[in-house]
C-alpha cells in the first residue's frame, strides 16, 4: 500500500491483515537472515515498514467508521510520511 498505488479497491480487514501477516513474515525472514543486512535489504526492509504503517492505519481508520456507523470503505490509505509516526 504505497502512495503510488492510489487505485481504489474494495476490500475487507480479513484481506488488510491478510496483507499484514505477508509483510511480517517477509520482514521475519529478512531479519532471521542470519548475517547483517545488505544494503538492497535494508531498503526492503524500510519499505515493509511503511506498508505496515500504511495497513495498521486503514484498518484502524475502517474500525474507527464502523464503530462510529460510517462506511469503512471510505477509509483510504494516507501517504507512509503521514503515518509513520503514530504510535500503536
Amino acid at each position: 500500500m504505497s502512495p503510488g498505488r492510489r487505485t481504489l479497491v474494495a476490500v475487507d480487514d480479513k484481506q488488510i491483515l491478510a496483507r499484514v501477516h505477508e509483510l511480517v513474515a517477509e520482514e521475519h525472514r529478512l531479519r532471521e537472515g542470519g548475517t547483517g543486512l545488505s544494503a538492497e535489504d535494508r531498503e526492503r526492509l524500510g519499505k515493509l515498514e511503511r506498508d505496515l504503517d500504511q495497513c495498521w492505519d486503514v484498518l484502524r481508520q475502517r474500525r474507527a467508521r464502523r464503530e462510529f456507523g460510517e462506511n469503512p470503505d471510505d477509509a483510504r490509505v494516507r501517504p507512509s510520511g503521514e503515518v509513520e509516526g503514530y504510535v500503536q
